[in-house]
């Protein structure tokens, strides 16, 4: 294992917070021991807004790390299924962000952490200000900023495998309160994704279509509770588009 992430695993409590129960520190896996180049794990890491976030931790304790959406959906299904690999995952999405948002934070949160595969997931933030807030921002600018950083992290880690997921909306809570604003605005992204995948050799997961069609098993609040944010059948919906589209990385 590289000393940067050795580091990484080190320092990933944040500043001043601390376990509230000391065994829970040495109750902390494998992750810190020597592997050799050949039997090293790969670094697998979720990038994004709320719906990546899922009310993860932001320390040691592994019971809540990965959040419970379908970041934690996806590594617990694939470190089941190949518990020899070693697998290192990792979940930095944060609540609220946009595309700027997450190039404010991409060398601490993502570059410095090296992976091998890099998934992203944001927009429907990118259009929540704009539905919500009044902000002025155009998809130009969302396109502009999302290219920028998947520009920046090819020149950083010109290895990394790249997944992008489309950002997605049902018609229900918030979304019915200005309900043609906010498809078209998200049709415009989504749009945008699905180019930038294009450009830069991404794997694509679409995910519009699969909740539309997920509407004739059961009504949208059960997919989705407001519009935006999964439900937990929502989650495993993403979890299983994204590990038919993505699986063939790990």
């Amino acid at each position: 294992m590289s000393n940067t992430r050795r580091d990484f695993l080190k320092k990933t409590s944040l500043a001043g917070a601390a376990m509230a129960v000391p065994a829970l520190v040495s109750a902390f896996p494998k992750a810190g021991h020597d592997l050799s180049d050949d039997a090293k794990g790969k670094v697998i890491l979720f990038q994004g807004d709320s719906i990546t976030d899922g009310g993860r931790s932001f320390d040691k304790d592994w019971n809540h790390v990965y959040g419970q959406g379908y970041a934690y959906l996806i590594t617990a299904r694939t470190n089941f299924d190949y518990p020899g690999k070693d697998y290192q995952f990792f979940n930095r999405g944060i609540s609220g962000n946009t595309v700027n948002d997450l190039a404010n934070r991409w060398q601490k949160d993502t570059l410095d952490l090296n992976p091998d595969v890099l998934s992203i997931l944001i927009g429907v933030n990118d259009v929540h200000r704009i539905v919500m807030q009044g902000d002025k921002a155009t998809v130009e600018d969302f396109e502009h900023a999302y290219d920028k950083l998947l520009t920046d992290t090819l020149a950083a880690l010109p290895n990394v495998k790249l997944v992008l997921l489309e950002p997605f909306i049902l018609p229900l809570g918030m979304v019915n309160k200005n309900a043609e604003l906010w498809t078209t605005e998200v049709k415009k992204r989504q749009a945008v994704v699905k180019t930038l995948a294009l450009k830069f050799n991404a794997v694509y997961v679409p995910l519009q279509e699969v909740f539309n069609k997920a509407l004739q098993k059961a009504p949208a609040e059960h997919w989705i509770w407001d519009g935006v944010h999964p439900m937990p059948a929502g989650h495993e919906l993403i979890a299983r588009e994204w590990l038919k589209a993505a699986k063939k990385l790990l």
